[in-house]
């Protein structure tokens, strides 16, 4: 029974060192170990793990992206004015693998020597070579840059394993007196700017109405050039059509003219091998035998004169088969008539 309060003991005592040697570590950190105040060489990464209570302690240091905000930043012009920058934010991420290394040389808030230590000296710097003109209007934008690529610059043999991401300068707090100068200024300024752009928008007008009117007359002549090459077009059709008009007219003209030459050259042709003197003399009987009024009486005009010497027998004896014989020269006395198809008077 005596045994048993320190066995009791034993077991608190042992619960107690249990609690104090596990330790957990979180996402995004490496745990750090020292012993007896020297940095060990052991280095864990997220989850549980065990240590020497009482003498072992542990450091957390955050491997993700952080940002170090270094506030109130003093800084004096090259013409001896003093200026506050109230807030100067710096993103970095430091690399597991170089845990160690940093935390050894630096302790595990290295930040505080490699970064925020190095912010009030950079920009000290910069302002020194400045003046308050160029720090806070003319330079301003270009703050940020400089001071990350200086910060990233020193920390490359410094500390590897750091890496500046980015670096925001608020603007800087200037007395009082200058800034209500600057302030008087930007008001000039921004009065000469809305006159400026007033200028700028009454000679873009005046530009867009010249541009609108040139625009415009070369519409209307587009538009006369167009109708006046229509005209043209429709005259030369019309002058095309009524050339082929005529060279139509023309051909067929001709068509026509060759066709009546030919006829009347066959037709001469072919008279010329109808009409003999046997086919001409029978005509003329023809023409006497189809009469259908005989003259008759004691004073009948001459009737037919033949010139030519009579060649055949029947109706053509005592005539001479020739041309007509003179036209009647005297009035038909006592002379009476009668057709073909009526018989002659009687007692005559």
């Amino acid at each position: 029974m005596a045994l048993l309060p320190i066995l009791v003991a034993a077991v608190a005592v042992a619960v107690f060192s249990a609690q104090l040697a596990l330790h957990k570590v979180q996402e995004g950190h490496v745990a750090v170990y020292y012993r007896g105040g020297a940095l060990l060489k052991q280095t864990n990464g997220p989850g549980f793990h065990f240590m020497l209570p009482f003498l072992t302690s542990y450091r957390f240091v955050q491997t993700t992206l952080q940002t170090d905000e270094v506030t109130n930043v003093p800084c004096g012009t090259s013409g001896g004015v003093m200026i506050y920058f109230d807030r100067v934010e710096v993103v970095n991420m430091l690399d597991r693998s170089f845990v160690y290394d940093i935390v050894h040389n630096y302790t595990a808030d290295y930040d505080r020597v490699l970064i925020f230590n190095k912010v009030h000296h950079e920009l000290n710097q910069f302002c020194s070579a400045h003046t308050l003109q160029e720090v806070y209007i003319e330079m301003f934008d270009k703050i940020d840059e400089n001071l990350k690529l200086t910060l990233q610059k020193d920390l490359e043999s410094m500390a590897a394993g750091l890496m500046i991401q980015a670096v925001r300068v608020t603007k800087p707090k200037i007395p009082q007196s200058i800034k209500q100068n600057y302030e008087y200024m930007e008001g000039e300024k921004t009065r000469l700017l809305v006159a400026t752009q007033k200028q700028k928008v009454v000679e873009k007008e005046a530009e867009t109405d010249r541009k609108r009117a040139v625009i415009e007359a070369e519409k209307h002549a587009q538009v006369a050039k167009i109708q006046f090459n229509q005209k043209i077009m429709e005259k030369e059709s019309q002058q095309k059509i009524a050339e082929i008009e005529d060279e139509t007219l023309l051909a067929r003209q001709k068509a026509r003219a060759d066709a009546e030459f030919y006829m009347a050259r066959k037709i001469a042709e072919s008279n010329k091998v109808k009409l003999t003197p046997d086919y001409l003399e029978l005509q003329r009987i023809k023409a006497i035998a189809s009469n259908s009024k005989i003259y008759y009486g004691t004073s009948i005009p001459k009737f037919f004169l033949d010139t030519s010497k009579s060649t055949g027998g029947g109706l053509n004896e005592g005539l001479n088969p020739g041309v007509i014989s003179d036209v009647f020269s005297e009035d038909i006395d006592s002379v009476g008539s009668w057709t073909t198809d009526e018989a002659p008077p009687k007692g005559k």
